[in-house]
C-alpha cells in the first residue's frame, strides 16, 4: 500500500516579533560547546543535555538551542523532499549534514526533547506574516514545560531567506511562546494543537481576528489532548480529520491534509483488514486439516478405534474453529475495492466448509446415539472428499 506524506514547506523572514527577554547565555555557551561525539545523533545530544541541565526549561532551551543553530536550512532542496523517508531517515540525515527544511528542525527537536522524557509534538499548519498568508505547509513544535504548553519554532528561530540565500540568525521569538501570541502568525491545520481553550478557525486566522473570543463553545483541549494520547492510531486520525473539516476547509493546504488524513485512515483500516484475514485464513486452514482428517476418519469407517469422546473431538473443534472464522470474517470491516472479491471468495469457501463440517457433527451425533451394531450399518460405500486448503 502506498504510503502518505504531507509536504512541510516554510517561508523565514528577515523580520521577526521582538526578541525575547530572558538570558539563556549560560546555556546557550555550554551548549555551544558540546563535542563532535556527542552530537551524531539525538541520544547523545539529550544524554549530554541532561548531564549539563537540571530543570525542563533549561533543557529544551538548550534542545532548541543545538537545533537552530546546527542546522542550516536547505534553500536548494525545500521544493525536493523525499517523502518516502521515515521520520528516523529524516533525523538521521540532518544530522548528518546539518541541513534541512522545517519537517526536519521540527522532528530533531521533537525527538531530542522525547529522549529526555520531556512530552513533545511536531505540529503541522501554516502561517501569516505581515497580515499576508502563506502558501506552503509548515511544521514547528509544541512542548510542555511545568505543565504547561509552549509553541518552539526552530525553523523560524534559525535565521532567515533572503533572496534565496538562508542566513543563520538566532531569533529567540520563537522559543517558549504562549500558544495564544503564537496563534498570530502559526495556525495548525488540526484545532487541537492550538493549546487554547477557544480555538481560532481557520476564516478568522485570515481576517486577522486571533483574540481569545469567550462567546465561542469551551474548549477543553488538556482532557482532549489525554484523550487523543489513549485512542488507537485509526480513531486518532479519524478524529483529526473531523476536527480539521470543522474548522474549515479554507485553503487547498488544509483540503489537501485533511484528504491525506482520510486516505491515511484509509489505508490504515485496510491494513488492519488485512492482518485480520491473514489471521483469520491462518486458522481456516488450520481447521480444513483437522476436518480432512475426520473424513479420512470416516471414509476409513472410524479405523482404527477410538472412545466416543474423541470422535466427538475430532469433529467438534474443526467445526467450531470454522465456525469462529465465519464470525470473525464479517467483523473484518472495510476493505479496498481490488480485495472485495478475495474477501467475497473467502466467505463462501469457509461457509461451505463449516456447513460440511455441521453434516459431520449430525453423522457422528448419530453415530454416537447408536449401538454398536448399529453403528456398523451407518457407513455408506461411497466416499467423502477432503476441502482444499485456502
Amino acid at each position: 500500500m502506498k504510503n502518505l506524506y504531507i509536504l512541510f514547506l516554510f517561508s523565514l523572514f528577515a523580520s521577526s516579533f521582538a526578541q525575547a527577554t530572558a538570558d539563556y547565555a549560560a546555556i546557550d555557551s555550554q551548549m555551544a560547546l558540546i563535542p563532535v561525539n556527542s552530537s551524531v545523533n539525538t541520544t547523545a545530544i539529550a544524554n549530554y543535555i541532561d548531564s549539563h541541565f537540571k530543570n525542563e526549561t533549561d533543557k529544551v532551551r538548550a534542545s532548541f538551542y543545538w537545533t537552530a543553530s546546527s542546522i542550516s536550512y536547505d534553500v536548494a532542496n525545500m521544493f525536493a523532499i523525499d517523502f518516502s523517508t521515515s521520520t528516523q531517515e529524516k533525523i538521521e540525515g540532518t544530522l548528518k549534514s546539518k541541513k534541512g527544511v522545517c519537517i526536519h528542525y521540527a522532528e530533531v527537536f521533537n525527538d531530542i526533547n522525547s529522549k529526555m522524557g520531556i512530552q513533545s509534538y511536531v505540529i503541522d499548519g501554516y502561517t501569516k506574516k505581515e497580515g499576508k498568508v502563506g502558501d506552503l505547509a509548515h511544521a514547528w513544535n509544541a512542548v510542555q514545560i511545568d505543565n504547561k504548553w509552549y509553541v518552539f519554532d526552530p525553523t523560524w528561530g534559525s535565521g532567515y531567506v533572503n533572496k534565496g540565500k538562508f542566513f543563520k540568525k538566532l531569533n529567540n521569538s520563537y522559543f517558549k511562546v504562549d500558544p495564544v501570541k503564537m496563534i498570530v502568525s502559526h495556525i495548525p491545520f488540526d484545532y487541537l494543537w492550538q493549546f487554547l481553550n477557544y480555538p481560532v478557525t481557520n476564516a478568522e486566522f485570515y481576517a486577522g481576528k486571533t483574540q481569545i473570543n469567550k462567546v465561542k463553545k469551551y474548549f477543553d483541549f488538556e482532557n482532549e489532548i489525554a484523550k487523543y494520547v489513549s485512542l488507537s492510531e485509526t480513531d486518532q486520525l479519524f478524529e483529526a480529520a473531523e476536527r480539521i473539516q470543522k474548522n474549515g476547509l479554507k485553503n487547498g493546504m488544509i483540503a489537501e491534509r485533511y484528504q491525506g488524513k482520510k486516505e491515511q485512515l484509509g489505508n490504515l483500516r485496510n491494513n488492519i483488514s488485512i492482518e485480520k484475514l491473514n489471521a483469520i485464513v491462518s486458522e481456516m486452514n488450520e481447521a480444513v486439516v483437522l476436518l480432512n482428517d475426520f473424513i479420512y476418519y470416516r471414509n476409513n469407517k472410524f479405523k482404527p478405534s477410538f472412545p466416543d469422546a474423541e470422535i466427538s473431538r475430532m469433529i467438534q473443534l474443526p467445526k467450531e474453529k470454522l465456525k469462529k472464522c465465519l464470525d470473525d470474517i464479517y467483523k473484518v470491516g472495510s476493505v479496498v475495492e481490488e480485495n472485495e472479491a478475495q474477501v467475497a471468495a473467502m466467505k463462501k469457501n469457509i461457509s461451505n466448509a463449516a456447513a460440511q463440517a455441521e453434516e459431520h457433527l449430525e453423522f457422528v451425533e448419530s453415530y454416537l446415539s447408536k449401538s454398536k451394531l448399529v453403528r456398523k450399518t451407518m457407513f455408506s460405500k461411497s466416499s467423502w472428499f477432503g476441502i482444499p486448503l485456502n
